[in-house]
């Protein structure tokens, strides 16, 4: 055999083991993590500083997209498009998950097979307010009044379908309530109705409502959680009410695309983990109202099913429909 033909020979028994070597390299290029909600916000707040995180660990650039729209499925959207490779990541929102799935005539994606979790990132926890012309000094009251006047009460959300609109929801069924749910187009609207008294009461997240909670504008019945929120220390939890089934804290998961290699989510877990352990991002995530999570695989994937069926549900048996 020639010198020639047998370099071929082994140049082409080398093949393999080069191809095998590029598509275990990874990350081989910078990522994209794509934040399905607008600059400035909470989510964009937890995505850039998970992005900074990661990209120190991962050795490449992380590179913060914000693509927002239809409750964060837009953005998601991009990363379920793009197939088995791992340098395009999100940051999925509840709603984006396991809650349009069972509201939106066509999802764009199907979150079981076209989305793969990587790690439970923050937990947001909500509360429930109202204003102090409702006459009430506790939750358990508050019920007591919505039972002796049924579909008087009012509750407003951040929009119809969403989680606060679905957190209502739940605690009508909970509590055996008729209130009158009452949708806005976002959290601020809501608010500033609350406060002139034009509804009883609200669902939101604890950062929207903590200034006014601390001003006495209105009052925290109770936080919507299993646990009381390190903002509002003194406000009991659901769970302590009675109420263990009403949890409705909002939160983020770092998904990849459906396809990608198990080895390449692992890399982008342990580059997360390490992040969510800094203090730096613990400290910078409480300021917003984020409680730090950092789980398994297996366990984000148990807890992603868990949480669709919740609001399968809740949708089915309230027969919310999106307008």
């Amino acid at each position: 055999m020639s010198i020639t033909r047998r370099g071929a020979v082994v140049g082409l028994a080398a093949l393999p083991l080069a191809s095998a070597r590029a598509q275990t390299t990874f990350p081989s290029k910078p990522l994209t993590l794509i934040v399905p909600f607008p600059a400035g916000g909470p989510a964009d707040i937890f995505g850039r500083h998970l992005a900074k995180g990661m990209a120190d660990n991962l050795g490449q650039p992380v590179v913060v997209e914000n693509k927002s729209g239809a409750a964060g499925v837009t953005g998601i959207d991009v990363v379920a498009k793009a197939g088995s490779d791992p340098h395009v990541i999100g940051l999925m929102s509840a709603s984006a998950g396991t809650i349009m799935p069972h509201l939106m005539a066509k999802m764009p994606y199907d979150p079981a097979k076209d989305i793969a979790a990587v790690t439970l990132v923050v937990r947001v926890q909500e509360a429930l307010a109202v204003n102090p012309k409702v006459g009430v000094g506790d939750l358990k009251a508050l019920i007591a009044k919505a039972k002796a006047e049924p579909g008087k009460l009012t509750y407003g959300s951040a929009g119809a379908g969403g989680i606060t609109h679905l957190a209502g929801e739940l605690f009508k069924r909970e509590a055996g309530v008729d209130i009158l749910h009452v949708p806005y187009r976002g959290a601020a609207p809501a608010v500033q109705d609350l406060l002139a008294g034009t509804i009883s009461m609200v669902i939101l997240d604890v950062p929207a409502l903590l200034p006014h909670i601390r001003s006495g504008a209105i009052k925290a019945m109770a936080v919507t959680s299993d646990t009381r929120a390190p903002l509002l220390p003194d406000v009991p939890s659901m769970k302590e009410a009675g109420f263990p089934k009403v949890n409705s804290d909002n939160w983020y998961a770092l998904v990849a695309p459906g396809r990608s290699t198990l080895e390449a989510r692992t890399r982008l877990h342990a580059a997360a983990i390490a992040t969510l352990r800094s203090k730096e991002v613990i400290d910078a995530y409480a300021k917003v109202g984020g409680v730090v999570v950092g789980d398994s695989q297996a366990e984000v994937a148990a807890f992603l099913r868990a949480e669709s069926a919740k609001w399968a549900a809740v949708i089915k048996a309230a027969n919310v429909k999106l307008e």
